[in-house]
């Protein structure tokens, strides 16, 4: 400090789990509320003593003007927005709908003090504008919210999730690997705070000064924004036989996101109304509700018997729009399989502003795909699928020759109107993209990779950590078999190479020794001319000599032999 050449502020930002155990002076007292004065009573949990200490350590920190160095601590409230930390787990399992209840940890009706972390940013800003105008060292950071953690976990169920919640143990929490116990620590403080000094010392731009409940709707978007968590809405449309179903299945696999299709979810709602009339939900079993159902079931089945089996088109949109308007489809998304078929049915689906002559058709960006492909395939190659289809399969999926020709026709009819399906995407600037269907692609890869390219990568949290293990186990399994097979086929091609350098050898060997034995023969074929000279005319002299040479034995033999064969010449 004393090497400073102007003073320097030290701002630690601390944790009300300091005041976690914090009692009131008056000890009938319930739901008190503590303020900033009270910082010197303040009684830390077990697990943030450390914290305690520190923050006793910067508040002795030499004070007044000429001080070199001043401190300040600020006692945060939990965290929240921007993404979420703390809370995510609230956050994730409510977006996915992991749950057909969110879990709470515990009994709930603990107060939680919280603060934005873009309003605590506010406040270390403001320590450092007015720190000369402060005379409390001791600034706690919390919102004006004072509620309890079941108030919380059922508002971020309601607005983003089942809208439900379910009170299991603590435990729990660690089984499920919801929250470390440090995390529990947090979530179970039940403290109820006041913060007077940001309140009329500070000037805060407050991001959620009444408290996450309150501006839940912001926080949601903060969270799917930070975590790039948007839904992907598609549509796919084009002839039948064309392969839209299986498409679509294949990119809601992808992207994990609901496939909409007409026929399933009708069915699927007056499934829905009969449990309801049959209380076969205990959860809604209420007399308004089977009331309610029993009314709508009727009504539905009242225009199926009137239109031979089909819906009125204003009942099949108000199903679709609720269907559009359920939580997986506005967190995740979804693939409209086939509808609209019409231009005018995408007006009266899509756009909002209908009544209005004078303005521009405003679309409902809730329900409207993002992302429209129009396949394309020609009546030979539709026509040539459909007859490769078994009795049974075309008959289940309505593509007998008459069927099938009459869909196919109403098709080319509606694409030929004067105002298409695809010229309602023009006119709201989603520009169609158009996609040939071939036999050379029987799978859909390239066409599948076309749209995810389009589309871009999925927008999800992906696998859980439990499926990311399997799946890397399953990869390992994958890679050690792909090894195995590869050390297989190399120990196989160097048998085989060895075997093949062996009957090499061998062929080589025996080549050498039929060149020896042919170079053998001719030489005593070159050598059989000499041979008969010598025998006739020098080996029988030779053999004379060598006889009487043996006989008399001679002190020097070759002078011996050179004298006999000279005196015996013939």
């Amino acid at each position: 400090m004393e090497n400073f050449s102007t003073q320097k502020i030290f701002i630690l930002v601390s944790t009300v789990m300091t005041w976690a155990l914090t009692k009131s002076q008056n000890p009938d007292e319930t739901d008190v509320l503590h303020t900033e004065e009270e910082y010197i009573r303040r009684r830390p949990h077990p697990s943030f003593r450390n914290h305690h200490n520190l923050e006793k350590l910067v508040l002795k920190l030499a004070g007044g003007r000429k001080s070199k160095l001043r401190g300040y601590v600020v006692g945060s409230g939990l965290q929240y927005g921007n993404g979420e930390n703390l809370f995510h787990f609230f956050f994730k399992v409510s977006w996915l709908m992991q749950f057909p209840k969110v879990p709470l940890f515990g009994q709930g009706t603990n107060y939680i003090p919280m603060i934005h972390v873009h309003d605590l940013a506010g406040v270390i800003q403001n320590i450092i504008e007015v720190k000369p105008k402060l005379k409390s060292k001791y600034i706690l950071a919390v919102d004006d919210s004072k509620n309890t953690i079941e108030e919380i976990v059922k508002k971020i169920s309601d607005t983003l999730g089942p809208g439900k919640f379910n009170i299991l143990p603590e435990e729990e929490a660690i089984t499920m690997k919801a929250f470390t116990p440090q995390e529990l620590y947090f979530l179970s403080i039940n403290l109820r705070l006041d913060a007077f000094i940001i309140r009329d010392s500070f000037t805060l731009c407050w991001t959620s000064k009444g408290g996450m409940i309150e501006n839940m709707t912001s926080i949601v978007k903060e969270y799917k924004d930070s975590r790039q968590l948007h839904p992907v809405r598609i549509c796919l449309v084009g002839p039948p036989a064309v392969g839209k179903t299986t498409v679509a299945e294949k990119l809601c696999s992808y992207y994990q996101i609901s496939h909409i299709k007409i026929e399933e979810v009708i069915k699927g709602k007056i499934t829905q109304l009969e449990e309801v009339v049959n209380k076969a939900d205990t959860e809604h079993d209420s007399v308004e509700a089977a009331a309610a159902a029993r009314k709508q079931l009727e009504t539905l089945n009242k225009s199926m018997e009137t239109n031979a089996g089909r819906l009125a088109d204003h009942l099949v949109f108000d199903i679709l729009q609720e269907k559009l308007y359920s939580k997986p489809c506005r967190n995740q998304g979804f693939v409209l399989d086939g509808f609209p078929k019409t231009y005018e049915e995408a007006r009266l689906f899509f756009t909002e502003n209908q009544d209005s002559m004078n303005q521009t058709p405003v679309y409902n960006k809730t329900i409207t795909p993002e992302h429209v492909f129009a396949l394309n395939a020609s009546d030979d190659f539709l026509t040539s699928r459909v007859q490769g289809l078994p009795q049974n399969v075309a008959e289940e999926m309505h593509y007998t020759q008459e069927e099938f020709t009459a869909r196919l026709e109403k098709y080319r009819e509606l694409s030929t109107a004067e105002d298409t399906l695809l010229d309602y995407f023009d006119e709201i600037d989603i520009l169609p993209e158009h996609i040939e269907v071939t036999s050379g692609d029987p799978e859909y890869t390239g066409l599948l990779k076309r749209i995810t390219e389009a589309v871009g990568a999925p927008k999800n949290y992906g696998m859980s950590p439990e499926e990311l293990e399997r799946e890397e186990r399953k990869k390992e399994g994958e890679r050690r078999q792909k090894a195995a097979a590869e050390a297989a086929e190399k120990k196989r091609r160097n048998e085989a190479a060895l075997a093949e350098m062996a009957i090499q050898y061998e062929e080589w060997h025996k080549n050498l020794r039929e060149v020896e034995k042919q170079e053998q023969e001719l030489l005593e074929a070159h050598c059989l001319p000499l041979r008969n000279y010598l025998m006739k005319y020098v080996m029988p002299s030779l053999t004379e000599a060598m006889l009487e040479c043996s006989k008399v034995k001679p002190e020097d033999p070759v002078d011996f032999l050179a004298e006999h064969l000279l005196r015996n010449n013939q």
